[in-house]
């Protein structure tokens, strides 16, 4: 266990200047106070805190939207946390990227427990997502595995990727509780069964595709963006089949961020553009909505999330800002 220092400190939001009509989403973002920190991965708790971590500083710290207060609590040196995400008992969870482990923090007192994972197998531990039966999933990338830790035991059971440098990135949960996982380093998406960990791979039709993160619309449908090539890509898992759109940046966008909000739309984030583009996609009519500029530039916009009760996407950036997209 260890205590945590919290510092309190008040910043006031800037707000994306007005555009020609009326966009699809409102930019708000924060400055966080800790300069050139990577303020990364945020994600909202039951009472509206905004929780993000810090991958260059060691630390995960919290916004309140409504004051713009910030509050810190201290990591292990060398954590190198890249995530962080509520628990279902409220509890945060970061992955100690650089020091193979996950970490369970009381946000009410700051301490902090420690479950390693295998450091020949599962070193980097890089994005967590829980499952709906209470069990943590997570990707490591640079081990090319996926595990999943049972935090009631501290248990890690770990799958190998077969493709070797496959690089597993992104993470979701289906309805059904079957993890899906972006293989960055390679055309295909991955999904294992949670009763016998029995992994499959999904190749995509293009050899070169490099999907990073994904999500999943409530038919069941599984999106992805293709970071190389500029594409929002579909893959319907009862039958194989894969349909893709060329972004509005092109094939230079990098998108890299992407969420589904309430209404199933598919939200991204070109990375490629200067400044950082916020970009939506209707299923329902195969459009993109207006792209969007991210006012501090937001350098590369790396993850993001829906939060259903304020029908808002988080999203942190390298320009060292906390940010949120209202949707309209």
């Amino acid at each position: 266990m260890r205590k945590a220092l919290i510092l309190l400190l008040l910043l006031v939001p800037t707000t994306l200047p007005a555009q020609t009509g009326t966009p699809p989403v409102a930019l708000t973002e924060w400055e966080v106070p800790w300069a050139d920190t990577r303020p990364r991965d945020p994600i909202v708790g039951a009472d509206g805190q905004v929780w993000f971590v810090g991958q260059r500083a060691d630390y995960v710290a919290s916004l309140n939207p409504e004051t713009g207060d910030f509050g810190r609590i201290e990591l292990p040196e060398g954590a190198g946390p890249h995530n962080v995400i509520v628990g279902p008992d409220g509890m945060l969870w970061y992955a100690g990227n650089r020091a193979a482990h996950i970490g369970r923090i009381d946000p009410a007192t700051g301490e902090i427990t420690r479950f390693d994972t295998p450091a020949e197998t599962a070193r980097d531990p890089h994005t967590l997502i829980f499952g709906p039966d209470g069990q943590l999933w997570f990707t490591a990338q640079g081990a090319n595995h996926v595990g999943r830790l049972d935090p009631a035991t501290g248990a890690v059971e770990l799958v190998a990727v077969p493709t070797e440098r496959a690089r597993p990135y992104g993470i979701v949960i289906a309805s059904d509780g079957t993890p899906w996982v972006a293989a960055f380093g390679t055309n295909k998406l991955l999904s294992i069964d949670p009763e016998t960990m029995a992994l499959t791979e999904h190749a995509l039709p293009r050899e070169e595709t490099r999907p990073r993160r994904l999500g999943i619309t409530r038919d069941g449908q599984v999106w992805y963006v293709d970071y190389a090539a500029g594409q929002l890509g579909r893959l319907t898992p009862t039958t194989g089949k894969v349909k893709e759109w060329a972004l509005p940046g092109g094939t230079a966008s990098r998108p890299y961020a992407m969420a589904i909000d309430g209404q199933d739309r598919i939200w991204l984030v070109e990375t490629g553009e200067t400044p950082n583009r916020f970009v939506g996609f209707d299923p329902a009519t195969e459009t993109f909505l207006e792209p969007v500029t991210i006012a501090s530039g937001g350098g590369t916009v790396r993850h993001m999330v829906f939060d259903p009760a304020s029908g808002s996407i988080w999203f942190g950036t390298d320009a060292n800002t906390i940010g949120r997209a209202t949707l309209r």
